[in-house]
């Protein structure tokens, strides 16, 4: 992105290229009146309630965040203010696929849906939105303790393995949530995309580490409780962000359990309320069960079952060997061993070869366009690996430059060809290039021939490791999945567009204190022209309540919403909880630095 806005703000500035296509602009000046009342309604009802139930101070967060209860937050004065702690944010559209996102987490940036959900979803929204993001992860970012998980899980996260079928439920979960989060949409359509999810979900086979790790982070970043089990305090931001669940999440219907390693069994419905939670005692017993699941992953325990895990992804992922060569790519075949051990990789179509997170000079995706293999293990008689030999048991083997040789493998993998070059930039032998060069293995079947060019041939007694991506993937020019599904853009008619006005107007006179006798035109409007709204009106009815004016008119309004809430079952736990708010209002409405 040439037009890249870091927001003066260190983090933002450090995300590498791949990061940066999924960022979008907030375009701060589409959020409409209606919009701003969202937030305002959603903010002051979770101050109201979480200031209880919130394991961190709520507003002190909150204020250290840079968000106000009064007004949907501007991206820049969110970063001038979680520079100060150490993080930075972005804007995207929507759900973004798990790898990116915990990359984000890695480099310490909230990655904030610039969109906010309709006022039909105000209580919970399947969607990403900036509610979510950032009234739900800000505010405990404050937390040095918490934002250390968080950083330091998106950095475990970055490496998971994922399968093919991961994609295809991200897909299937993202096209769900923009329609549920959509106007005017087919019923038949949303019933077709929920169908088709709990397909994909039902198909899934063995769950993948980053669909493992997928259920640790909503269990505890998303949805996570801390404390004891009969009296936890929330920190989950799924369940800080939604006004419903906050308070539904405490009934005894809805189970505590403590949070350990176990809890990667329990899957998790997006579009649902959650029939269980889990309770941590400490941030840091977090970090411990993170360490014990990491502990088998790919990325630290190589080997053939790793590499598998990389055929399964499909996608690009890196194999690192114990001379610390890193190959690059999309793995399609390995053999090994009697015993299980890998003898022999193989990868498909663009693939590049690193060390120490740096593309090697000459060895970009461009000159593996066709892919690159290479024998694993030690040469049969050797005493010690290939990758440690100094020059005189180079010598003694015949790896020599310009001289012919053959090399025979444990394995039975036999190299021959004339040594071109040695590639050895510190202590160990990373990579050894041959010109007419034949490969064989144990059954006589051709790996490699002359006539393919130069065989360069990875050296490595083992593959210490294998994660998701590619190992420099800036000089990789990784380009990150990203879904062609794009949220809906909303048009309003001329109707909503005066709704939109009838907002503005009171906020208005709310925030200059001022026309006041304009109020009950407003109400009179509302009542014939817009009979399903509710929160206007309590926006006006709270106004009333608060200046001590027009008494008769504010009994009026309070028993229309009354009445209004007997009779609308959906709107009814909206305007008694926004009745309580009015009775018991927020006494701090703006915070400032």
């Amino acid at each position: 992105m040439s037009d890249f806005n870091d927001f003066n703000n260190p983090q933002v500035r450090n995300l590498p290229r791949h990061l940066r296509q999924f960022i979008v602009e907030q375009h701060y000046e589409k959020y409409t009146p209606i919009d701003q009342a969202v937030w305002r309604y959603v903010m002051r009802k979770n101050y109201s309630y979480l200031k209880d139930v919130a394991y961190y101070p709520y507003i002190k967060g909150l204020q250290r965040a840079g968000l106000s209860i009064e007004h949907i937050p501007d991206l820049q004065t969110m970063n001038d203010n979680l520079a100060k702690l150490g993080w930075g944010a972005v804007t995207v559209d929507g759900f973004i696929p798990p790898a990116a996102f915990m990359e984000y987490q890695a480099y310490r940036v909230l990655v904030i849906a610039a969109d906010i959900r309709q006022l039909n979803h105000i209580e919970y929204t399947p969607a990403p939105d900036i509610i979510h993001e950032s009234a739900g992860h800000a505010p405990i970012i404050a937390d040095a303790a918490y934002n250390s998980y968080l950083s330091y899980f998106g950095s475990i996260g970055a490496k998971a393995m994922f399968s093919a079928k991961d994609f295809e439920l991200y897909e299937a979960i993202r096209h769900l949530s923009i329609l549920k989060e959509a106007i005017d949409v087919d019923e038949t359509e949303v019933l077709e995309a929920e169908k088709h999810l709990n397909e994909v979900a039902e198909n899934m086979g063995e769950p993948s580490e980053m669909a493992l790790l997928g259920r640790l982070h909503w269990w505890t970043v998303e949805y996570g409780l801390i404390g004891t089990l009969d009296d936890p305090k929330i920190y989950g931001a799924g369940l800080l962000s939604s006004i419903g669940e906050s308070a539904s999440c405490m009934s005894e219907e809805v189970k505590k359990i403590w949070y350990t390693i176990d809890t990667i069994n329990y899957q998790y419905d997006i579009t649902k309320t959650q029939p269980q939670l889990f309770v941590t005692e400490s941030f840091q017993n977090l970090i411990d069960v993170l360490e014990q699941f990491a502990d088998t992953m790919a990325f630290r325990r190589g080997g053939a079952e790793s590499l598998q895990k990389a055929i399964d992804c499909k996608n690009p992922a890196t194999a690192v060997y114990s001379s610390g060569l890193q190959v690059t790519g999309v793995f399609t075949e390995m053999k090994t061993s009697m015993d299980g051990s890998l003898t022999f990789v193989k990868s498909t179509g663009p693939s590049a070869l690193a060390y120490e997170n740096k593309q090697l000079s000459g060895h970009d995706k461009t000159y593996h366009k066709d892919g690159f293999s290479s024998p694993v293990g030690k040469l049969k008689g050797a005493i010690k690996p290939l990758e440690d030999y100094g020059m005189e048991e180079l010598v003694a083997s015949n790896i020599v430059v310009g001289q012919q040789c053959l090399l025979e493998f444990e394995s039975g993998i036999q190299v021959s060809g004339e040594v071109e070059r040695i590639l050895k930039p510190a202590a160990k032998i990373l990579l050894i290039s041959f010109k007419d060069c034949t490969v064989k293995d144990t059954s006589g079947a051709v790996l490699f021939q002359p006539d393919w060019g130069m065989y360069d041939m990875a050296v490595g007694e083992r593959v210490v490791s294998v994660f998701n991506g590619a190992a420099d993937k800036d000089a990789y020019e990784e380009i990150t999945y990203v879904s062609q599904k794009q949220t809906h853009k909303i048009q309003y008619d001329a109707a909503m567009q005066q709704l939109h006005q009838i907002y503005q107007a009171v906020r208005d006179i709310r925030e200059f204190d001022q026309n006041h006798d304009q109020l009950s035109n407003i109400f009179r409007k509302l009542q014939s022209e817009y009979p399903g709204d509710w929160l206007c009106a309590l926006e006006v009815l709270e106004i009333l309540d608060h200046k001590k004016v027009y008494p008769e008119l504010e009994t009026e309004i309070r028993e229309w919403l009354v009445n209004k809430a007997e009779h609308e079952p959906e709107h009814r736990k909206l305007i008694v909880d926004g009745l309580h708010v009015i009775a018991n209002p927020v006494t701090q409405l703006i915070i400032q630095e």
